[in-house]
Formats: C-alpha cells, sequence, structure tokens
C-alpha cells in the first residue's frame, strides 16, 4: 500500500507542470516572462506554479518601447490534478494548465532620445 501510494504521488507532483508556446508577432522581440528572458520570437515557457497563478510577459527590442502582457494558469482544465484530487488533496493545487499557445501583438514604438536623456 505505501509503495502504491508513493508512486501516485510521484505520478501526481510530475504531472504539475504546464507549459505554453509565446509568440511575438515581431521575430526580432525578446520575450521576458517574470522579468527571466526565454528567447526571441518565440519561446517555450514552463513552470510547476499552482493554479490561477499570474505570469507577466515583457516584449522589446532595442530602441523600442516594451509591451506588456500577462497570463494565468487557469486557461484548461488538467484531468489528471484532477482525478489525483479526489484521490489525494493535493493535486487540486494544480488543477489547471496554461493553453497550448499565447500570441502578443508588438509594433516597434521608438523611444524619444529627448525623453531618455533628461
Amino acid at each position: 500500500m505505501k509503495t502504491i501510494s508513493i508512486c501516485l504521488l510521484m505520478l501526481f507532483v510530475s504531472a504539475c507542470s504546464s507549459s505554453t508556446l509565446i509568440k511575438a508577432s515581431d521575430p526580432d522581440a525578446r520575450i521576458y516572462v517574470n522579468d527571466e528572458f526565454i528567447g526571441v520570437g518565440e519561446a517555450t515557457y514552463s513552470d510547476k506554479k499552482v493554479a490561477f497563478s499570474n505570469n507577466s510577459v515583457r516584449l522589446q527590442k532595442p530602441g523600442c518601447e516594451p509591451v506588456h502582457y500577462s497570463f494565468r494558469r487557469n486557461e484548461d482544465p488538467e484531468a489528471g490534478a484532477i482525478v489525483g484530487g479526489i484521490l489525494v488533496v493535493v493535486p487540486l493545487l494544480w488543477v489547471t494548465e496554461y493553453k497550448n499557445e499565447h500570441n502578443y501583438e508588438y509594433d516597434c514604438t521608438s523611444i524619444d532620445r529627448n525623453e531618455s536623456d533628461s
């Protein structure tokens, strides 16, 4: 019984991860999630945060104003965590996932050099 419980717990914990592909409309835009650089143009973001966690996205290029977006981990239900939550309460913390892909618009708005010099 103890072995089965440990195996189930390991299965549920490993299923806690969720990933999403983040795409910028500008292929040269640098992508930051929660202030961490993850790629240029498009990148995969993955974490083990609990349901309803918020993430900030920043798109930017040299000489351009950054653009900010956000997404939450409440976009798709996670069947494994729901079933696991019925057996063991802890997986209910990961009852949702990110949707597979997030697409964000990014149009370069030049930084006014006169304002940045003041």
